[in-house]
């Protein structure tokens, strides 16, 4: 075990929690209706608290379990509740209870980013039985087939040099953008998709403490505390302050006003196109792939609203999906990985987790309901569903 690793990633560990409780929750929740912030409060905090126990049981030996080899689906079942795994357990220069708990960050905020899809109309039930099954049937199989010495690794299918995605480009991003999409169209539009984010501020403070907490979801993926995850940390820094300035500059250009809203989002779209490179670029490489990702996720916005007319709320698929996409794509284009890996694993991840979710919303949908009733919507989620408003006047 080396000390220092194990300090540097037990707080990285706490800075990817802080992303999801709470950076992701003030996001989202400032996007929605003040009639609907609770739900979205309430949606984010229960999945975590689900995904971890989730985790703890199967999740962590699907996606990290000994068995199988460089062309295994899953990792079986030997670590389920952390079956054999002491204090003593070694993964790398980790003990292996912390990697546990890194990983488990991951499997939070991952179910927990497609929270913005379905927004302002969703069951609560849905919300949470689809998460579970979607983690450990989707995400976790995702994770060892890259990250867990699985059939993309190298050496898998894709020959001596598999998938390069440090932090989670396909594993996260494009697993969660592809899966948000998919439930925004077998959802349905709102009844009201014109209304305004209730409280701006409250979304630049959520996006400042993902910002902030990216730096160990990233920076943390180095699992070790060396040159490597400063680079990380600081490529991220980087692409994440060129996106903003780049999204803000181009909503300036076509609309007149550069807005705070677009701006943080811009922050977003950095951060998830940096993600998947990281570790393999530098900081004029991060400069580049923030330039673009400002310009490119904000068109993806435009085409998904208003060309495809999907309800993706809070555009999930067009700033994770593309930007950890774009990223992906562009670990080859800077001469790392292979072409092969990349875009194979883009083609065959894609597919996996379209048909997974295709699935499990038709399954889950036959034990509660997906969406709810009118009255409910327009009422808002806070006191349908769950009894509570968050302000005394709501707009």
């Amino acid at each position: 075990m080396n000390g220092a690793d194990t300090a540097w990633i037990i707080v990285a560990t706490a800075l990817v929690l802080f992303m999801t409780l709470p950076g992701l929750a003030l996001f989202y929740g400032g996007l929605v209706r003040a009639r609907n912030v609770l739900s979205v409060f309430m949606q984010t905090y229960a999945i975590a608290c689900l995904m971890s126990v989730l985790w703890l049981v199967f999740g962590y030996t699907i996606a990290f379990g000994n068995e199988g080899g460089a062309t295994s689906l899953w990792g079986g079942l030997s670590k389920m509740a952390l079956s054999g795994v002491t204090t003593e357990s070694l993964s790398g220069t980790l003990p292996e209870i912390l990697f546990f708990a890194f990983q488990m960050t991951f499997a939070i905020i991952t179910p927990a980013l497609i929270v913005g899809a379905y927004v302002e109309r969703i069951g609560f039930g849905f919300v949470l039985l689809f998460s579970g099954l979607w983690m450990l049937l989707c995400y976790a199989p995702v994770v060892h087939w890259i990250w867990g010495g699985g059939m993309m690794a190298d050496g898998g299918i894709f020959g001596e040099t598999g998938v390069r995605d440090f932090a989670g480009g396909i594993v996260v991003h494009e697993t969660a953008g592809i899966a948000a999409l998919v439930i925004a169209v077998m959802l349905g539009a709102r009844k009201h998709r014109t209304t305004p984010p209730h409280a701006p501020w409250m979304v630049m403070i959520g996006a400042a403490m993902l910002w902030v907490g990216w730096f160990g979801f990233n920076g943390g993926s180095q699992l070790a505390a060396d040159g490597g995850a400063a680079m990380a940390l600081t490529v991220t820094h980087i692409s994440a302050a060129t996106a903003s300035l780049t999204w803000a500059l181009w909503e300036r250009i076509k609309y007149g006003k550069a807005s705070l809203v677009g701006l943080v989002t811009g922050t977003i779209a950095g951060l998830a196109s940096i993600t998947p490179a990281s570790g393999f670029v530098g900081p004029i490489e991060a400069l580049i792939i923030g330039a673009i990702a400002g310009v490119l996720c904000q068109e993806a916005v435009n085409v998904v609203r208003n060309g495809l007319k999907i309800d993706d709320t809070l555009d999930v698929f067009a700033v994770h999906g593309v930007g950890g996409i774009f990223g992906t794509i562009m670990i080859a284009a800077f001469g790392e990985g292979t072409w092969l890996a990349q875009l194979g694993a883009l083609a065959v991840v894609g597919i996996f987790t379209f048909v997974v979710t295709v699935v499990l919303v038709k399954l889950v949908g036959l034990v509660t309901p997906l969406r709810v009733d009118e009255e409910s919507e327009v009422n808002g989620l806070d006191l349908s569903a769950h009894g509570e408003r968050a302000y005394d006047i709501a707009s």
